[in-house]
């Protein structure tokens, strides 16, 4: 299941209109990067046959059956990072965290700690 916020679909809603996209569903994809970090992925397209169709907060959503395990629990929301600047951001259960420098992940013998 993905969240998507309230602003986040106030958003979406807007800039399907702004792209001439009303009625399309907001694509939705995920995958690894070298280090297991998720890079994220969005745009208007058309539903395909092995695609997870999903409704949050009013917006129609598409993952690609193969993605969504990764995408499973995430959260889409749309913030104010400084005045003017508005990003969508994914807050997702899935995503590795960032290994530590200095650090081997806090089982080590290394004293890295």
């Amino acid at each position: 299941m993905i969240t998507v916020t309230a602003t986040a679909a106030e958003q979406i809603r807007t800039a399907a209109t702004a792209a001439d996209a009303d009625g399309l569903p907001l694509r939705i994809a995920a995958r690894r990067d070298a280090e297991g970090s998720l890079e994220y992925a969005m745009g208007f397209d058309n539903a395909r046959a092995t695609d997870v169709v999903l409704t949050a907060d009013g917006v129609d959503l598409v993952v690609a059956e193969v993605q969504s395990e990764l995408l499973a629990g995430m959260t889409l929301d749309y913030v104010e990072f400084e005045p003017g600047d508005f990003r969508f951001i994914f807050i997702n259960p899935n995503d590795a965290p960032a290994p530590q420098s200095g650090g081997c992940g806090g089982d080590c013998s290394c004293g890295g700690r």
